[in-house]
């Protein structure tokens, strides 16, 4: 049964070059690992949980209306000699309604700053998300052209295997006439064992291959098409790198820490300064006796232990860490930048180096066979030739994947691998529709009823 699902695949990467119908195609691959990765349902459960924090935020700067009823049954006994009552035994109930509405009058720009610090570990999540979004389409780049590679791999093996077996039924009948010895033979029958050998670990590759791409897109792997054009990176190193530190979301989520690092300064300094808070009462007991109180409360913390005054300094720290963060960032940011424009630097030579070294290879291999038959050669020559020409197309077939891997690594350095940049054309998760329902933190009315809505889309 293995036998018989390694042959049909093998099959199925022969076809691999010619254009089928519904082939599956890299933009159905990415498509697909968009819209089935945990990953980025989980980060964009994250990011909404962000939005609610603004959202809390936002309520802090509003009045608390607080209802209460209380009720209860109580009994008298005045049976005392003292007592005037008519009747010293008695029963009661008792209860009363109370609303009580409070609102921070000042609090030194506490809830102010408390809802500009939300909105910044809002913006953070987000690029976060966009870096999820660039690792799960480019896992997706790299296991759809493993997947073609591997295919590719094994069809060279079976070539390699039939070609040997030809080598070796050769050997025989030359052996038969006496024109080789015993020895061809062997080394015939042990090259076509290890061919055999390579060819079974090529299989494993690819079911290895079949597993990370149904892993990564969400399914196995079908007919696929063939690899489209290249997208466009920078015209250069720097170029490149430039727009990296413009676009990339570690860079952008270093921006929004560092800001929210300064806002925790101000925050601290503002826990240093007094409150002023507004009450208002109104109640009513089942008797219908009601009062109504008005009140202010001013707070200030005149000693704490010294807890203030480190709490500031603590928030000075975490800003020099933070600033400490962005520039390091960037170093690292432009660090990759290099190493994936290298890197597709090398794949590039390595394929043009490979494209010599095959057809150089073909040549001798063609020679030497050429040559055998004429008795100028041995077996062992023309096994070596076959092997030198295998290595060759093998490793030009990994260059070329790397390269096209490469290029992608690339705009993923650049941060620009996302779905809206390679215009996948399907409809992406907007962190915009979500904050927008709940940053003034809506609990009934219209708005409320749009985040319903949002969120019933979002379960679907």
């Amino acid at each position: 049964m293995m036998r018989k699902f390694l042959a049909a695949v093998a099959v199925t990467a022969g076809l691999f070059n010619a254009q089928a119908i519904q082939a599956e195609t890299l933009s159905d691959a990415l498509i697909s690992a968009y819209k089935t990765s945990n990953l980025l349902d989980q980060n964009q459960a994250v990011l909404r949980a962000a939005d609610e924090d603004a959202a809390i935020a936002m309520a802090k700067l509003r009045p608390v209306v607080d209802f209460a009823v209380q009720g209860g049954w109580r009994k008298y006994d005045n049976a005392a000699t003292t007592s005037t009552l008519p009747n010293p035994y008695f029963e009661a109930f008792a209860g009363s309604f109370t609303l009580t509405t409070s609102i921070l009058i000042y609090g030194g720009g506490r809830a102010k700053l408390g809802l500009e610090l939300a909105r910044e570990a809002v913006l953070s999540t987000r690029a976060v998300l966009v870096n999820v979004e660039q690792e799960v389409l480019l896992a997706a780049v790299s296991a759809y052209v493993d997947v073609r590679l591997q295919a590719e791999i094994v069809a060279l093996r079976q070539s390699n295997v039939r070609l040997i077996t030809q080598q070796l039924r050769a050997a025989k009948d030359r052996f038969d006439v006496g024109e080789v010895t015993l020895t061809d033979v062997s080394l015939a029958e042990a090259r076509l064992a290890a061919a055999r050998s390579g060819l079974a670990a090529a299989q494993g590759d690819l079911m290895i291959a079949r597993e990370r791409y149904k892993a990564t897109v969400g399914e196995y792997p079908g007919n696929l098409a063939g690899l489209p054009k290249l997208p466009a990176t920078a015209k250069s190193m720097e170029d490149a790198r430039a727009v990296a530190l413009r676009t990339h979301p570690f860079v952008i989520q270093a921006q929004h820490e560092a800001k929210g690092a300064e806002l925790r300064v101000a925050l601290a300094k503002a826990g240093m300064l007094p409150t002023l808070s507004g009450q208002a009462i109104a109640s009513e007991d089942f008797d219908g006796l009601g009062n109504v109180q008005l009140g202010l409360s001013l707070n200030q913390t005149l000693y704490a232990g010294g807890e203030l005054s480190a709490t500031y300094r603590k928030a000075l720290a975490g800003k020099d860490i933070a600033e400490a963060a962005l520039h390091q960032t960037a170093v690292v940011i432009g660090e990759n930048v290099g190493r994936a424009w290298t890197s597709l630097q090398v794949a590039q030579a390595s394929i043009e180096a490979g494209s010599r070294q095959v057809t150089a290879a073909q040549a001798a291999f063609d020679g030497v066979r050429e040559e055998a038959t004429l008795g100028a050669r041995t077996t062992l020559d023309v096994l070596d030739a076959e092997q030198e020409l295998l290595d060759a197309r093998a490793t030009k077939l990994q260059s070329e994947a790397a390269r096209y891997v490469g290029t992608y690594a690339l705009l993923s350095a650049m941060g620009l691998l996302t779905a809206d940049h390679l215009q996948l054309g399907i409809p992406t998760y907007d962190p915009e529709a979500y904050y927008d329902a709940v940053k003034k933190a809506p609990a009934t009315s219209a708005r409320g009823k749009k985040l319903d809505k949002i969120l019933e889309k979002i379960g679907n």
